[in-house]
Protein backbone atom coordinates (compact mmCIF):
# COMPACT_ATOMS: atom_id res chain seq x y z
CA UNK A 1 0.00 0.00 0.00
CA UNK A 2 1.54 3.55 -0.45
CA UNK A 3 0.63 6.58 1.74
CA UNK A 4 -0.57 9.91 -0.45
CA UNK A 5 3.35 10.92 -1.10
CA UNK A 6 3.89 7.42 -2.82
CA UNK A 7 5.65 5.73 0.22
CA UNK A 8 5.17 2.22 0.80
CA UNK A 9 3.72 1.89 4.01
CA UNK A 10 2.55 -0.97 6.44
CA UNK A 11 -0.89 -2.46 5.33
CA UNK A 12 -3.52 -5.10 6.56
CA UNK A 13 -4.31 -5.67 3.20
CA UNK A 14 -0.93 -7.19 2.10
CA UNK A 15 -1.43 -10.79 4.40
CA UNK A 16 2.86 -11.48 4.62
CA UNK A 17 3.24 -8.91 6.78
CA UNK A 18 0.58 -9.84 8.82
CA UNK A 19 2.30 -12.89 10.68
CA UNK A 20 6.01 -10.86 11.44
CA UNK A 21 4.65 -7.83 13.14
CA UNK A 22 1.75 -9.53 15.47
CA UNK A 23 2.88 -12.99 15.57
CA UNK A 24 -0.50 -14.53 14.05
CA UNK A 25 -1.36 -16.16 11.29
CA UNK A 26 -3.92 -14.08 8.61
CA UNK A 27 -6.48 -15.90 10.09
CA UNK A 28 -6.64 -15.48 13.78
CA UNK A 29 -5.57 -11.63 13.12
CA UNK A 30 -8.69 -11.41 11.09
CA UNK A 31 -10.50 -13.19 14.50
CA UNK A 32 -8.92 -10.42 16.68
CA UNK A 33 -9.96 -7.21 14.35
CA UNK A 34 -13.70 -8.74 14.62
CA UNK A 35 -13.10 -8.96 18.30
CA UNK A 36 -11.96 -5.37 18.53
CA UNK A 37 -14.57 -3.99 16.16
CA UNK A 38 -17.21 -6.26 18.56
CA UNK A 39 -15.56 -3.97 21.26
CA UNK A 40 -16.14 -0.83 19.82
CA UNK A 41 -12.94 -0.34 18.20
CA UNK A 42 -14.79 1.56 14.72
CA UNK A 43 -15.29 4.14 17.01
CA UNK A 44 -14.27 7.62 16.87
CA UNK A 45 -11.74 8.03 20.16
CA UNK A 46 -13.56 9.95 22.31
CA UNK A 47 -17.48 9.42 20.66
CA UNK A 48 -17.61 13.06 19.81
CA UNK A 49 -18.21 14.21 16.02
CA UNK A 50 -14.79 14.88 14.54
CA UNK A 51 -12.50 13.60 11.75
CA UNK A 52 -12.83 10.14 10.61
CA UNK A 53 -9.90 7.86 11.50
CA UNK A 54 -6.92 7.96 8.38
CA UNK A 55 -6.51 3.96 8.89
CA UNK A 56 -9.39 1.70 8.64
CA UNK A 57 -9.78 -0.90 11.64
CA UNK A 58 -7.10 -3.60 10.45
CA UNK A 59 -4.82 -1.32 9.73
CA UNK A 60 -4.81 0.45 13.60
CA UNK A 61 -4.84 -2.93 14.96
CA UNK A 62 -1.82 -3.93 13.11
CA UNK A 63 -0.08 -0.28 14.16
CA UNK A 64 -0.78 -1.50 17.81
CA UNK A 65 0.31 -5.25 17.62
CA UNK A 66 3.78 -4.13 15.72
CA UNK A 67 4.12 -1.23 18.54
CA UNK A 68 4.11 -4.05 21.35
CA UNK A 69 5.73 -6.17 19.65
CA UNK A 70 8.68 -4.44 17.86
CA UNK A 71 9.14 -1.98 20.73
CA UNK A 72 9.47 0.89 17.91
CA UNK A 73 9.15 4.14 19.41
CA UNK A 74 6.05 6.11 18.22
CA UNK A 75 8.45 8.22 16.20
CA UNK A 76 9.14 5.02 14.07
CA UNK A 77 6.38 3.45 13.72
CA UNK A 78 3.98 6.39 12.79
CA UNK A 79 5.81 6.68 9.46
CA UNK A 80 5.60 3.06 8.86
CA UNK A 81 2.03 2.81 8.72
CA UNK A 82 1.36 6.53 6.67
CA UNK A 83 0.91 8.47 9.98
CA UNK A 84 1.99 11.10 12.14
CA UNK A 85 3.83 10.13 15.67
CA UNK A 86 0.74 11.68 17.42
CA UNK A 87 -1.75 10.04 15.23
CA UNK A 88 0.18 6.29 16.07
CA UNK A 89 0.07 7.23 19.71
CA UNK A 90 -4.16 8.16 19.71
CA UNK A 91 -4.58 4.77 17.85
CA UNK A 92 -2.47 2.84 20.34
CA UNK A 93 -3.97 4.64 23.13
CA UNK A 94 -7.30 4.31 22.21
CA UNK A 95 -7.32 0.52 20.60
CA UNK A 96 -4.49 -0.82 23.01
CA UNK A 97 -7.27 -1.59 25.94
CA UNK A 98 -9.83 -3.37 23.39
CA UNK A 99 -6.67 -5.68 22.97
CA UNK A 100 -6.04 -6.35 26.15
CA UNK A 101 -7.05 -9.88 27.97
CA UNK A 102 -9.72 -9.56 30.32
CA UNK A 103 -9.08 -11.39 33.41
CA UNK A 104 -10.09 -15.18 33.74
CA UNK A 105 -12.87 -15.68 35.95
CA UNK A 106 -13.05 -18.52 38.54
Amino acid sequence: MMDHFGVQVISAARPEWIFPFTGLQPVQFRRLVRLVAERGGDAIADGRPGRQWSLDLADRVLLVAAYWRTNLTMRQIGPLFGVSHSAAHRVIDTLGPLLALAPVRR
